[in-house]
C-alpha cells in the first residue's frame, strides 16, 4: 500500500552494516589500565549503592513516623473525649462503676500516649511560642500572668518526639497598646468632623 511504511527484512538491515567499514580499533590498553578502571568503577558503584540504601532507610523512617503521627492525630479527639467524660463523672462516688470504668479508660489512654511519647505542648503560665501555640485571644496582663504568658488553654496541643501533632490554642496575656488605640480613634474623629 502507498501509505504504509516499507518493512525491511533482517537480511537488508545486516547487509548495509556489513558493507560499512568499522573504525579501526585502538591499540589494546596496557594491562594495568583496565584493572584500575574496574576498581574505580566498583568503588563508585558501591558508594552509590550505600547512598541509595541510606536514603531509602531515611525515607522509610520518615514515612513510618508520618503514618504514626497521622494515626495519633486522629486518636487525639477520642483521648480528649475520655478526659471530658472523666471530668463529667467526677461528682459520682469513687465506688460508682461508671466512674471506675471511665477512670480506667482515661488511664489506659494516658498509658498508650505515654508509650507513643506523646506529650502536651502548653501549660498555663508558660511562655507563648509561635511554633507550638496558636493564639486565639488576648487577656490583660496581671501579676500572675506577665506579658507573653499563657493565661488559658482553649485546646491542648501535642507533640510526638520532635513532631508537632497539633498546636495548642491558647489565650495570651498582652498589654494594651496605646499607639493602636490612638490610631484607631483618629479616623473616627475625622469622620465625625465631616
Amino acid at each position: 500500500m502507498a501509505g504504509e511504511p516499507k518493512q525491511t527484512a533482517p537480511e537488508d538491515e545486516a547487509a548495509p552494516s556489513a558493507a560499512t567499514p568499522s573504525p579501526p580499533s585502538a591499540a589494546p590498553p596496557a594491562a594495568a589500565a583496565p584493572e584500575e578502571g574496574w576498581e574505580t568503577r566498583f568503588k563508585y558503584l558501591f558508594a552509590d549503592f550505600e547512598n541509595f540504601r541510606r536514603r531509602v532507610d531515611r525515607e522509610r523512617d520518615t514515612a513510618r513516623d508520618q503514618v504514626r503521627a497521622d494515626l495519633l492525630r486522629g486518636l487525639l479527639p477520642v483521648y480528649e473525649a475520655a478526659l471530658r467524660a472523666r471530668e463529667a463523672v467526677a461528682r459520682l462516688g469513687p465506688s460508682d462503676p461508671v466512674r471506675r470504668g471511665i477512670d480506667l479508660l482515661a488511664q489506659e489512654w494516658q498509658a498508650f500516649l505515654d508509650g507513643a511519647r506523646v506529650v502536651p505542648v502548653a501549660r498555663t503560665g508558660g511562655r507563648f511560642e509561635a511554633e507550638r501555640h496558636e493564639a486565639v485571644a488576648e487577656a490583660p496582663v496581671s501579676a500572675t500572668h506577665p506579658e507573653g504568658s499563657i493565661v488559658e488553654i482553649v485546646q491542648q496541643g501535642y507533640r510526638m518526639g520532635s513532631v508537632l501533632l497539633r498546636p495548642a490554642k491558647v489565650v495570651v496575656a498582652r498589654a494594651p497598646s496605646g499607639t493602636s488605640a490612638s490610631a484607631a480613634a483618629a479616623p473616627s474623629d475625622e469622620r465625625t468632623a465631616e
